[in-house]
């Protein structure tokens, strides 16, 4: 039997109704232990494509923030999504003791890529499944080349939630409820010129963050440095070449390698998360190339499958992580090595190889670093932009143009979830991030595909949230 009869779609109506519903379903059945309920009203969402995503309506909301800088290459990329089908249809589970090829492929392309980025360093990668998985064994891989278990890492820096990770990254209110950190991070001021944590200014201050990190190895009875033995009591020094977190802070020229040439001297491994900041998110495939200096280590996670697959890992020099050093069983997960994961970041990485990320997002950044730095004579309420590749910021201020006002980042980021921006007859949203040590940096982590004509809407759109924002606060 046969009938030509269609499924009506649902009205606007019922679809909120349904919503309410689920809202209050989930409001007795899902924790709230994660970030959605930083919204007043928890944003339900129902397709995507691009640079967009959509909700139940069909409403369209310009995604400023890409899931944390997870999905560089757009929503919906059929590439990477045909290649995780593909996937599925052939070898769509695998458990991690055997091997499959695209694994192997895939770890040779970042090797390749960190050895072309990094002056011919030999190294190895090891898959894990999240960011905070791959910093654990990042930890792992300090503590059994070096025996210590001291850390050091900045003020403002973020690693992750697990337990590991939260000892190294600086905020407490990661660690408070979870009892004890004997192995907490020793955490050192980042040089965050806007703010400078030591009261000066970056044309006169000749680097004085980075002597007030010498002066502790000086001698043995006030810093880290024990002279008669020759050694630090720390291991490594967790770095990001910009802070994620804490606001898309980016250091002043000079300064890394500075670092990276006293923990070379003293024997402190340097490990570098580019979790938020690889794959091309600075104009770079990793933010450390833009530094005249080569890690120790490289984590990274998150764009690696487009946000399609959790997938994440950690490359190190051959003298920390060869098999002798680092043998089988030095760290596990089930699902480490994922043959979705590999495959879809494989695709990932074929996509990079082909285009010139390097010159379009360079480009693509300056120009919406143009556009905000026009909002910000406009509003005297943006205190600072900066930005490398697309990567940018909006410290949001008081009139006096300094002070934080964190208060004002928060409703724009609510003005833009609540989807009423009016653009030539039609409403749409604004998905935002907030950053920033006192939570009032507007972070911009758009697509890399992002498109000129979205960029200038994109300015468009925050000048409305950040003029009705104004109205409220």
């Amino acid at each position: 039997m046969t009938t030509n009869a269609t499924v009506e779609p649902k009205s606007s109506d019922e679809i909120t109704k349904e919503e309410d519903a689920l809202l209050e379903v989930e409001s007795e059945v899902c924790s709230y232990g994660d970030t959605v309920h930083y919204a007043e009203r928890p944003q339900f969402f129902d397709t995507c494509e691009g640079s967009y995503l959509y909700d139940s309506h069909k409403k369209p909301f310009l995604d400023l923030q890409m899931w944390y800088s997870a999905v560089n290459l757009g929503y919906a990329n059929k590439r990477v999504n045909d290649a995780l089908k593909n996937q599925v249809d052939k070898l769509p589970q695998l458990a991690c003791q055997y091997l499959h090829k695209e694994k192997v492929q895939l770890a040779e392309k970042i090797v390749t890529s960190i050895k072309r980025g990094f002056k011919g360093q030999k190294g190895r990668v090891h898959f894990n499944v999240g960011g905070a998985q791959a910093v654990e064994d990042a930890l792992k891989l300090v503590r059994k080349h070096t025996g210590k278990s001291r850390m050091l890492a900045f003020e403002g820096g973020y690693h992750g939630r697990t337990l590991g990770a939260s000892a190294i990254t600086s905020s407490y209110r990661y660690r408070e409820n979870y009892g004890e950190f004997g192995d907490r991070a020793e955490f050192v001021p980042f040089p965050y010129c806007f703010r400078c944590p030591y009261g000066k200014t970056v044309d006169s201050c000749e680097m004085f963050c980075i002597q007030q990190i010498e002066r502790k190895f000086d001698h043995e009875y006030t810093g880290w440095w024990n002279p008669k033995t020759n050694k630090s009591e720390f291991g490594a020094f967790f770095v990001e070449v910009i802070q994620g977190t804490g606001g898309y802070i980016q250091a002043p020229k000079g300064y890394f390698e500075a670092l990276a040439k006293i923990c070379k001297e003293r024997g402190i491994l340097l490990i570098d998360d580019e979790i938020q900041m690889g794959f091309f998110r600075t104009g770079k495939l990793w933010a450390f190339e833009h530094i005249n200096a080569t890690p120790d280590a490289l984590v990274f996670g998150k764009a690696l499958t487009n946000g399609l697959n959790p997938l994440s890992g950690i490359w190190a020099k051959e003298e920390l992580i060869a098999p002798e050093k680092f043998g089988p069983g030095s760290t596990h997960s089930t699902f480490s090595s994922n043959s979705l994961g590999t495959a879809t970041g494989l695709e990932v990485m074929k996509i990079f190889e082909e285009g010139d990320y390097e010159k379009s997002v360079t480009e693509k950044g300056a120009y919406f670093l143009e556009l905000i730095k026009e909002l910000q004579k406009r509003h005297k309420e943006i205190g600072d932009v900066d930005g490398k590749g697309l990567a940018l910021r909006m410290e949001m201020c008081e009139a006096d143009g300094y002070t934080a006002n964190r208060k004002l980042a928060d409703r724009m980021f609510q003005i833009g979830l609540e989807g009423n921006l009016l653009v030539n007859g039609k409403r749409m949203g604004l998905v935002l991030d907030i950053g920033g040590y006192f939570k009032n940096v507007v972070t911009l982590a758009p697509s890399l595909e992002i498109t000129r004509e979205e960029m200038d809407l994109a300015a468009k759109l925050l000048d409305m949230v950040l003029t009705e924002s104004k109205k409220v606060v």
